[in-house]
């Protein structure tokens, strides 16, 4: 906390004054504050996006791929089926 000067202890003019810029500093300070923390909100909130979209991308890759490898196989038993039966 500052320490109250000489002249503030001569005049409450001085002081309220002071004190004023003191209170508009702090004020700026805060909004600048608020403004990057809201800032670093909205900045997790995509980042928290595009980690969902990613995670449903790669579900969908391995649904995608799980259905190619039992189309496959499907395939495979079938031919291996009636490879057996025409003999």
């Amino acid at each position: 906390m500052l320490e109250p000067t000489d002249i503030e202890k001569k005049s409450l003019e001085a002081h309220v004054e002071l004190c004023a810029e003191r209170y508009n500093a702090l004020n700026e300070k805060l909004y600048n504050l608020d403004n990057k923390i809201n800032s670093v909100a909205t900045m997790v909130k995509e980042v928290k996006d595009t980690v969902s979209k990613m995670a449903e991308k790669g579900n969908d890759r391995l649904v995608s791929w799980g259905i190619g490898i039992i189309g496959f196989l499907s395939a495979a038993i079938i031919g291996l089926i009636v490879h057996s039966i025409s003999k």
